[in-house]
């Protein structure tokens, strides 16, 4: 097994999910504030958007149902491969973990694609030990595995994907219910400040137990960045931020 020693500089990069799957010239962010750029997920087949309300706005955050839609593993190769070989900064491809068969089949395709740095795997919300152990196993290969693990489980499952070979973990979103203004009820991650707190005493937790761990959750200020950074976090992610004019206000 390769040993990898995993380093971002700066330590700042996009969350999955929140700029697309490739740098690209179509947003204002300044590529050299981000020491590495994050995909949004992939699958190997093809996902739709999800149906329905998508988005539900509550004091200190939002809730988010998108489905991951993606044209799929290898329509996306194709499309992107070579802006990933041409990025003005190291490409991360998250991959969706629906099966080991295809995480492995995703991780060797992607060892010999030019410009990906290393591979963030994304397990389920309701993933346990076996699975995470499972799935990390066949990420395994050429390229370091960041595992990212739900915020609010993550302190239980961690130890499991380190063990497994993973060189780091991240954090999703954790996952809400939501009424709509007619009372139906929708399920979907929950983004926003409200979320810092809790994000933070992850990171420490993690960091206590001896763990590399890249801090993400509400990070919505430098002061937050710098509070992950001292509660142990190596990196740390953004996401509903650079939605915002796209993190410009951050990085003033």
């Amino acid at each position: 097994m390769p040993k990898y020693d995993l380093s971002f500089s700066p330590p700042i990069m996009n969350a999955a999910g929140s700029l697309g799957f490739t740098p690209g010239s179509r947003t204002m962010l300044d590529w050299s504030k981000l020491g590495a750029f994050v995909t949004n997920p992939i699958s190997v087949a093809s996902r739709t958007p999800a149906n329905g309300k998508r988005f539900i706005a509550f004091p200190g955050g939002f809730l988010l149902h998108t489905g991951y839609p993606n044209l799929g593993f290898s329509q996306l190769l194709r499309k992107y491969a070579r802006h990933w070989k041409r990025s003005p900064v190291d490409v991360i491809v998250h991959l969706l973990a629906v099966s080991p068969e295809e995480v492995e089949l995703m991780v060797r395709r992607l060892e010999m694609v030019e410009g990906v740095s290393a591979l963030e795997l994304g397990v389920s919300s309701v993933a346990n030990a076996d699975m995470v152990t499972e799935f990390t196993r066949a990420a395994r290969g050429e390229l370091p595995v960041i595992v990212r693990l739900p915020l609010e489980r993550a302190i239980r499952l961690a130890e499991w994907a380190m063990q497994a070979g993973a060189v780091a973990i991240s954090l999703a979103p954790p996952r809400g219910l939501m009424p709509t203004e007619a009372g139906e009820f929708v399920q979907g991650r929950l983004y926003g400040p409200a979320i810092f707190p809790t994000a933070l005493t992850v990171v420490q937790a993690l960091n206590q137990l001896g763990m590399p761990v890249i801090g993400a959750g509400g990070i919505y200020t430098w002061q937050q960045i710098n509070a992950m950074y001292s509660a142990g976090a190596m990196a740390v992610q953004l996401d509903g931020v650079l939605w915002r004019d796209a993190g410009s206000n951050i990085f003033q």
